[in-house]
């Protein structure tokens, strides 16, 4: 489909990207009522699952995926769970594996191409017989998943009515690249610091399969995707996986229908991340890239962002095109 115009234009405050990302990021709260399940893996792991209800019962549901290091409670996840229970859409906000607080049974965790577990989490959904409407909508890394996700595979299942996926680093050597640039050296440590202590716990309960030494010799994000992430999900190193992972390639064969929101001023995206092409040549495939907003900045009137009305918008579009 053609590319979307956007008509976001924030306050001037928040024009700014970094402004608009941190703030999201560090200030915004959301009041949301969410019930824990856990969901046991096939492998023998699990996620948990933080569930949000309409105050009607419904048939539809929106599953929730959010970024690096985040985890279900985040504000750009619990905003859009709270807007869409408001309209009458359940919704679920999934912890991805160790994100939940609690960590989890396997050497491996999450990461930005693992599809199996939004298929598990779908798979679960769908045996509930309740939902005749699922709707996925993603983050930055969560968005990235599902984009691969959809287009990886002929069997999406039919009650996968819509996606949109936000802030999307969907070629990640790309995003990787920006994220050790100077300007983004403040999010670059942050990640790095985060994820670093986590390792360290888990090497504690796999000491054969990771050492003190590797750990240290970890100085870059890029260095724990060599050391860690690659090794833990069957990838050569980090070139490999993000080459494998990244969603860009299959955007193309994307054919539910699908709305990309990526800020032109987001700091972490690489030019690649602005999929125009791919957009114009798949019809299930849309693209909208305001001219703000950051990364996940997209601050709005009321505490409802603008993707989160712009996901409501698309998808009730696309049901009623039907």
């Amino acid at each position: 489909m053609p590319v979307i115009e956007s008509t976001y234009n924030p306050s001037f405050l928040f024009k700014n990207g970094f402004i608009s990302t941190v703030y999201s990021g560090l200030f915004r709260q959301v009041s949301l009522k969410q019930e824990r399940e856990r969901l046991t893996l096939p492998d023998g792991d699990f996620l948990d699952l933080d569930w949000s209800f309409s105050k009607e019962q419904s048939n539809q549901v929106i599953i929730l995926l959010h970024g690096l290091e985040g985890h279900g409670q985040r504000p750009y996840v619990t905003g859009a769970a709270k807007l869409f229970n408001d309209n009458g859409v359940d919704a679920v906000c999934v912890n991805f594996r160790g994100c939940s607080g609690a960590d989890n049974l396997k050497y491996r965790s999450y990461h930005s191409g693992a599809t199996d577990d939004l298929e598990a989490v779908i798979t679960h959904v769908l045996s509930l017989k309740k939902y005749h409407s699922i709707y996925l909508k993603g983050i930055s890394l969560g968005a990235n998943i599902i984009l691969k996700y959809l287009g990886e595979r002929s069997d999406v299942p039919e009650e996968v009515k819509a996606a949109v996926s936000v802030s999307v680093p969907c070629y990640l050597q790309g995003s990787a690249e920006e994220l050790h640039t100077l300007k983004n050296r403040l999010y670059h440590d942050r990640f790095k610091k985060h994820l670093v202590n986590r390792l360290k716990i888990k090497q504690k309960q796999f000491q054969d399969q990771l050492s003190i030494e590797a750990i240290k010799s970890i100085k870059t994000l890029t260095d724990f995707d060599d050391v860690y992430t690659s090794k833990a999900h069957g990838f050569k190193d980090a070139s490999d996986y993000y080459t494998k992972s990244s969603s860009l390639q299959f955007l193309n064969t994307i054919n539910t229908p699908t709305l990309i929101i990526n800020a032109l001023n987001d700091s972490f995206l690489s030019p690649e991340c602005y999929p125009v092409k791919e957009a114009q040549n798949n019809p299930k495939l849309y693209l909208e890239m305001p001219k703000y907003g950051g990364h996940s900045g997209f601050i709005d009137k009321n505490n409802n962002y603008y993707n989160e009305k712009r996901a409501l918008e698309f998808i009730k579009s696309m049901l009623s095109n039907k």
